[in-house]
C-alpha cells in the first residue's frame, strides 16, 4: 500500500506520488492522470477510459465505413 500526502498549491490541493508510484504508472512532470469511479473505490490511471470507448465505437463502424474512412485519412 501506498500513502499520498495532499498538500496546499496556491489556492489549490495536491498529492505528492512516490517515486516508485511515478515509475509503475510511466509518469513524468506534466502528464494527466485520470481518476474513475469503480464499484471497488476510485482508481488512477494514465489512460484516458474513454478512448476505449471511441475506439469500441471505431470497431463497430469500420468494415461499413472502410471507403469513406479511407478517404477521411488521405
Amino acid at each position: 500500500m501506498t500513502t499520498l500526502k495532499i498538500r496546499k498549491v496556491g489556492n489549490s490541493l495536491g498529492a505528492t506520488f512516490p517515486k516508485e508510484v511515478l515509475q509503475k504508472l510511466k509518469l513524468q512532470e506534466g502528464d494527466t492522470v485520470y481518476v474513475t469511479e469503480t464499484p471497488d473505490g476510485v482508481q488512477l490511471t494514465p489512460y484516458d477510459p474513454n478512448f476505449d470507448q471511441a475506439m469500441e465505437a471505431y470497431r463497430k463502424v469500420s468494415n461499413k465505413y472502410r471507403n469513406a474512412l479511407r478517404q477521411l485519412a488521405e
